[in-house]
């Protein structure tokens, strides 16, 4: 590797990531995400209605709603409560709704709603993928409530899912990225696979110079490697 990164980590690792369950004593499913010095709290929350476009279909919603908090910055923002959500943050919370529809059986959740609200209270980069990586476990954790107290017979997530991003600074791929890498970065990735290693979604973007086949090829690699540890730490925390 031809540079050093900030907080000592190798090209190949992730930051320190912890997953706190149950943090809220109202939502049928929480967590508090911590990735390096991203922070996200994310909630489940069941509604027993669904959009009108899937009324009377016998299907369920799972949908999602991003936040982040006017100090979760080096300056403040101004609460979107004020002017509408922005394109980033409309952009950011239809990828959670995807990458959690993707791994849940609408027709076993039945007509009800689960909104996973994802709210950052301190950003280091990583944010999206912080926010689907947490949503998954309080979602996991509101279906089990969902099949424990019988208004479910049969949990209707049919796998995991994760993100992470990934990057190219200075010719060198590099996994998951603190704001500082992401803001320099040539390259920037997010990939959301299931647990099954399936690939939802790839968001790929050069800043600077175009990247090849092979650069690609090397970060979806690292990205598969990263999530496949994200998964181990939601399965712990799962399993307790």
């Amino acid at each position: 590797m031809t540079f050093s990164r900030q907080d000592n980590r190798s090209f190949d690792q992730l930051r320190n990531t912890k997953i706190t369950p149950n943090i809220s004593p109202y939502a049928e499913g929480s967590a508090l995400i911590e990735v390096g010095g991203t922070k996200v709290i994310c909630t489940a929350s069941v509604e027993d209605r669904v959009p009108l476009f899937i009324r009377n279909t016998g299907s369920g919603w799972v949908t999602a709603e991003y936040a982040m908090l006017p100090r979760a910055t080096n300056t403040r923002t101004q609460r979107e409560t004020q002017r509408g959500p922005s394109g980033r943050t409309q952009e950011i919370q239809r990828l959670i709704g995807r990458s959690l529809r993707a791994v849940v059986d609408l027709k076993l959740l039945g007509e009800r709603q689960i909104y996973l609200d994802c709210d950052v209270i301190q950003a280091d980069g990583g944010t999206r993928c912080a926010s689907i990586t947490g949503a998954y476990v309080a979602l996991a954790l509101a279906c089990r409530k969902l099949v424990r107290t019988n208004v479910l017979r049969v949990n209707p997530i049919i796998s995991e899912v994760a993100a992470v991003s990934v990057g190219i600074i200075e010719g060198t791929a590099i996994l998951d990225l603190a704001y500082v890498e992401d803001s320099a970065a040539e390259v920037d990735m997010n990939v959301v696979c299931t647990g099954s290693g399936k690939f939802i979604e790839l968001q790929g973007t050069a800043e600077r110079e175009p990247f090849t086949r092979e650069q690609m090829d090397e970060m979806v690699l690292l990205a598969e490697k990263g999530i496949a540890e994200l998964f181990d730490k939601q399965r712990l925390v799962l399993a307790e």
